[in-house]
């Protein structure tokens, strides 16, 4: 009788690995020039590996380690391509308990070149977008959807961007999800489930910040109760290269002759209503942390990311300005120390739009808003539209994304962005020289 229940049980731990396949995935994280990473989601607990060769060379293929994928983890594999070289593309299948996952798109990821001293730094683009809800009828407000438009995915893969940045509120939790570690592993499954975005997933290297709704409650804050649980699927879900403090999203990296400064905005932040006359929104540690990377780094162009806006000047929601003691403090900074190449890319206000902040004896800083992708749109409000800092004619209140394009010689360097709407069409474009920001 006891060898039946054993031969039963094994029975049926055979049969429900049987069952597995991918849940979401696979997404393609960071790439260096020696490794990438790489994500999948099962349904099922299950061994999961990648095999990937150099594009063209399907007879030299390459294995991940096997990962075991586990409940308590939302059954992801986060996985490392450690077999590769600088400058190269590569091809790749998802291997779920020994057998191919069925894929109907394309699996590609890339290493980045080695150019340095060697040759001008290679032509890159990025996209960049936030703000994305995907609905659940059982969870969400009642009346009309809020998410919509989620042809937008095809149409940023479309695009080819090398990456892809998500500027935080890449999903949004809900109020069955923030006070658990169940909710929230459940609608970022969810969210990354969502068909289709599965090609852009598969074939873009991903990179992410956090802002409110990803992080927990709206305009949530240093104080949120499960702030440890939300970091931990954060680390989870995304495929960031590395994270400066512990707990929050704080990271950076570099492609080609570009870095970028990923910032929490969330972690260390004071409550809005916090009546004092010093109060953090990135916090001390973070500002020092960003002041001496932006002072270290020879970037031709230093991206500092924010959920919120930083260059608007109207105390509205929750941008920067609403700060105003810790926001002057780092303009000042970055103006005393000189530093060349500086941009701001923004989210969270449902709309797309430039800010411009000319400085004294230097050059302006810019601040790229980006948003939203599959969220409802939002106007400006009133008096935003007559501050001198805003592009009136960068204004976009539908649903959008933008591409960054930089190209040319080391010395002369050129970036365009362009602003596209749902289906790919052509919003807006402008046109920014290296030599422009010194």
């Amino acid at each position: 009788m006891k060898q039946m229940l054993i031969s039963l049980l094994i029975l049926l731990v055979t049969l429900n690995s049987a069952l597995a396949q991918l849940k979401s995935g696979p997404m393609v994280g960071y790439s260096d020039m020696l490794e990438v990473m790489l994500w999948a989601q099962t349904t099922q607990p299950a061994k999961v590996k990648i095999l990937y060769w150099e594009a063209g060379k399907a007879d030299q293929k390459k294995s991940t380690g096997e990962v075991q994928t586990q409940k308590q983890s939302a059954y992801v594999a986060r996985l490392f391509a450690d077999q590769v070289t600088p400058g190269k593309k590569y091809e790749y299948e998802v291997y779920i308990n020994g057998k191919k996952a069925p894929v109907t798109y394309p699996l590609r990821f890339q290493t980045q070149a080695l150019w340095q001293w060697r040759a001008d730094p290679p032509a890159f683009r990025f996209a960049i977008g936030s703000c994305n809800y995907v609905n659940e009828p059982a969870y969400d407000r009642p009346g009309r959807a809020y998410g919509d438009g989620f042809e937008i995915f095809g149409s940023i893969a479309n695009k080819k961007p090398d990456f892809m940045l998500w500027g935080g509120d890449n999903t949004y939790l809900r109020e069955p999800d923030w006070n658990t570690r169940t909710g929230i592993l459940h609608r970022y499954t969810h969210t990354r489930s969502l068909p289709q975005m599965q090609p852009l997933l598969g074939s873009t290297h991903n990179y992410a910040i956090w802002d409110d709704h990803d992080y927990g409650p709206d305009d949530s804050d240093r104080s949120f109760w499960l702030k440890d649980t939300a970091a931990d699927v954060f680390r989870l879900f995304w495929g960031n290269p590395n994270y400066i403090f512990p707990g929050a999203t704080t990271g950076t990296f570099a492609w080609s002759d570009a870095q970028f400064f990923l910032l929490d905005d969330r972690w260390f932040k004071a409550p809005n209503k916090l009546v004092a006359q010093q109060r953090d929104y990135f916090g001390e540690e973070q500002i020092r942390w960003l002041l001496d990377a932006l002072a270290s780094s020879t970037a031709t162009f230093k991206f500092i990311v924010s959920g919120g806006q930083i260059i608007n000047p109207t105390a509205v929601f929750e941008n920067y300005a609403n700060y105003s003691a810790e926001r002057e403090r780092l303009l000042r900074a970055i103006t005393e120390a000189r530093i060349p190449g500086v941009i701001f890319l923004t989210g969270d206000r449902h709309h797309t739009a430039i800010h411009k902040l000319d400085r004294a004896g230097t050059y302006p800083l810019y601040d790229f808003t980006i948003s939203p992708l599959t969220s409802g749109s939002a106007n400006p409000v009133e008096k935003e539209l007559t501050q001198p800092t805003l592009d009136r004619e960068s204004v976009v209140t539908q649903r959008n994304f933008a591409t960054f394009d930089i190209s040319g010689p080391l010395k002369d360097r050129a970036l365009k962005v362009t602003v596209y709407d749902v289906k790919g069409q052509e919003l807006w474009t402008r046109e920014l020289k290296a030599t422009e920001l010194k």
